[in-house]
């Protein structure tokens, strides 16, 4: 059974991002579809994963975390304005048995994600 995951971690503070808010948006001819908005756990994921089974289909991705508003809770150093507001992440499924988890790895600055297990 297919599925999509993630998780957020806050490289400035060494731990989980949690409290992030993050959308997943499906793309196509149509325009964007919001298929869900979450919020991150204590140990930075979602409490379940974003999509599984049949509701995992093949086609292209946006999932949205907005990394301002949470480094404004953690009170991490950011200028002013905040150089990251959000980190859109696009991303194709095209084997919808498969198990996409889409990570990222944030600081205020910078980011980092790939396609894990």
């Amino acid at each position: 059974m297919g599925r999509l995951s993630t998780h957020v971690l806050d490289t400035v503070a060494g731990r989980p991002a949690a409290g992030m808010e993050i959308t997943l948006e499906r793309l196509g001819a149509g325009g964007r579809t919001l298929v869900k908005r979450v919020v991150t756990n204590a140990d930075g994921r979602t409490d379940e994963p974003l999509l599984t089974g049949e509701a995992l289909i093949a086609g292209t991705y946006e999932l949205t975390f907005q990394v301002e508003a949470y480094f404004r809770t953690t009170g991490a150093a950011r200028g002013e304005p905040a150089f990251l507001t959000e980190v859109p992440i696009r991303f194709t499924v095209g084997d919808s048995a498969a198990h996409y988890h889409v990570p990222l790895l944030v600081t205020p600055w910078s980011y980092q994600t790939y396609r894990g297990s």
